[in-house]
């Protein structure tokens, strides 16, 4: 089947177009600035780069668009839109209601409009890009695919929050996690690298990128996650600030006189790294002015390396037990001293880190000494083969 997977932003929209026979990787791009000034293309082909300047104000041109270079004659890789069997998205948060991938109906857009209050930043634009699929291709099937399904096998224990138990009766307030598909690839992925059963293994997965999150899984399930009821949860993000003492909201909704709207916006886009440093939302960028000694960038930076060491241990009780440590996404996979200065952290565990094999980027490699008790592992995430390969299963059984 030829599936197109979309992950849609509130102002961007990421495509892949899958061969799932193949498992080949046809085209991929991402609409970035959708409604603004400025909104521009990037359409990936093999080793070929497009870029294209364009005005949109929504998805639904976007997707128009982007199925026009799909299929174009320089730069497409289809004859036309029939050729496409069915779209894939990721959305976020399924809430209680949704524990696996399903094909999309009325009733599923409902239950997805009514988990908008539990991903306010992601939901609306999932939404917004099965919408648009149903309008410009209305006789193709859509799947969707939820990051918080995989955590479904967390123990009640772990997921049941110390409040008035009467609030997850009447609301569903409980830990739901994020980053599900990418936990799930890299487990696997990292199992079948070694060679070894994942029913076998207690393996620690660190999603580490804009937003991150950190999930222990043992014997290939997820029984413990960083993320909580909302993707604001867990450990610092690039604007997310991660897990708080619970006063400090309402006291600064107090001494700021502000409405939980403002304190939404405050702890969802300006904290995390970006709200320490004061310098940017890339991690990069950080890095790059802590070299130059900047106090605060330093500091946003050792947070961030202490809090995913902090979680990493911390999910040694979880599981009685670490086989393998693995990082993926744009820090996990790139940052090379980041990758470093954790393990560090960790050597009272036996973790040792090869400094050789870990000085690369975006490449699979185990990256601990042959004498580490603890294996480290870089492993590339790859959420869109995922989500195309439980679309194809269930439009199989249409």
């Amino acid at each position: 089947m030829i599936i197109l997977v979309l992950n849609s932003g509130s102002s961007s929209l990421k495509y892949q177009l899958i061969d799932t026979q193949t498992k080949e990787l046809l085209a991929k791009g991402n609409f970035e600035r959708i409604g603004q000034k400025n909104a521009f293309l990037t359409h990936k082909v093999k080793n070929q780069k497009h870029k294209f300047e364009l005005d949109v104000q929504n998805h639904e041109m976007a997707l128009n668009i982007i199925i026009s270079k799909l299929t174009s004659k320089s730069c497409g890789v289809i004859s036309g839109i029939d050729k496409i069997d069915a779209i894939g998205h990721r959305v976020v948060h399924g809430g209680d209601k949704f524990k696996s991938s399903m094909l999309v109906t009325d009733e599923v857009i409902k239950g997805l409009e009514e988990c908008i209050t539990l991903a306010p930043l992601h939901n609306p634009s999932a939404i917004a890009g099965i919408k648009a699929c149903m309008e410009i291709m209305p006789d193709k099937p859509n799947v969707v695919a939820f990051d918080t399904a995989f955590h479904q096998t967390i123990p009640e224990e772990r997921y049941i929050y110390p409040i008035p138990y009467k609030y997850y009766e009447k609301y569903k307030i409980r830990k739901y996690g994020a980053h599900g598909m990418s936990h799930d690839y890299v487990s696997h992925r990292v199992a079948k690298l070694k060679n070894v059963p994942i029913e076998n293994l207690k393996i620690v997965n660190c999603h580490l990128g804009q937003g991150a999150s950190i999930c222990a899984i043992q014997n290939g399930k997820s029984v413990d996650t960083s993320m909580g009821f909302t993707p604001l949860g867990g450990i610092p993000m690039g604007t997310r600030s991660g897990d708080l003492d619970p006063s400090v909201v309402t006291y600064i909704m107090d001494k700021e006189n502000i409405s939980p709207e403002d304190m939404n916006d405050i702890l969802n886009n300006k904290s995390g790294v970006f709200g320490v440093s004061e310098v940017s939302v890339d991690f990069r960028d950080i890095e790059a002015e802590a070299e130059k000694g900047d106090h605060n960038a330093k500091l946003a930076m050792d947070i961030f390396i202490y809090d995913v060491s902090q979680t990493i241990a911390k999910y040694a009780v979880a599981m009685q037990g670490i086989d393998v440590i693995t990082f993926t996404a744009g820090v996990g996979e790139k940052g090379i001293e980041d990758r470093e200065a954790i393990c560090e952290n960790l050597k009272y565990f036996g973790v040792k880190i090869d400094k050789e094999l870990n000085n690369h980027k975006n490449i699979e490699a185990k990256v601990s000494t042959p004498d580490s008790k603890i294996e480290v592992w870089v492993i590339p995430t790859n959420e869109e083969l995922l989500i195309a390969e439980d679309t194809e299963k269930i439009v199989r059984n249409i």
